[in-house]
């Protein structure tokens, strides 16, 4: 387990600080989206999803299992400090099927680091779904899934060419093991 925690510098210590520093980053910019007042496309819950560059980056940067630790810690944290019960079921089934789409995306190597993002946003929108479908009495939210899909293609290719430019600029870095 120890060899999987490894940094490019080989100091498990390094890469434990940037695994934190990159929680830290994702709870503040999930933190400062709750603060956005608007509500996309008028429709409960869609958001623009920037904790989601985040995720990305970890992902491209030391693989899927940090990635789903960052994701789970970041639910976990904002769950704790400004959610309830049902917005944490929410929140990690959007963020694990968001994951697991983007590593699936990204290992097929037919995508670029945009398409991985929109795929993660379409998901996340899912699995979101999926929790109301098993959670909520009625199922007359379903017929927002067609603009759930296309707002997670938008907000999720966003966040991509967001992440792309953010990771073209550290990737070197990490690499190095300067971060």
């Amino acid at each position: 387990m120890l060899s999987m925690m490894r940094s490019p510098d080989n100091s498990i210590a390094s890469r434990v600080s940037y695994l934190a520093l990159m929680t830290a980053l994702s709870a503040v910019l999930g933190y400062l989206e709750l603060l956005i007042p608007i509500n996309l496309f008028g429709i409960p819950g869609v958001k623009l999803g920037l904790a989601n560059i985040v995720s990305l980056m970890v992902l491209y940067s030391f693989g899927p299992l940090s990635a789903c630790m960052v994701v789970l810690s970041r639910v976990i944290l904002l769950g704790l400090l400004f959610g309830n019960p049902y917005s944490f079921l929410f929140s990690a089934a959007g963020g694990l099927m968001s994951l697991a789409a983007m590593y699936v995306l990204k290992k097929s190597g037919f995508f670029t680091m945009t398409g991985v993002s929109a795929g993660g946003g379409v998901f996340h929108n899912t699995g979101q779904l999926l929790i109301a479908l098993l959670t909520l009495k009625g199922i007359s939210f379903v017929n927002y899934f067609p603009v759930l899909v296309m707002a997670g293609c938008i907000c999720g290719s966003i966040m991509g060419i967001l992440g792309g430019i953010i990771y073209d600029r550290i990737d070197p870095y990490i690499k190095r093991g300067i971060i």
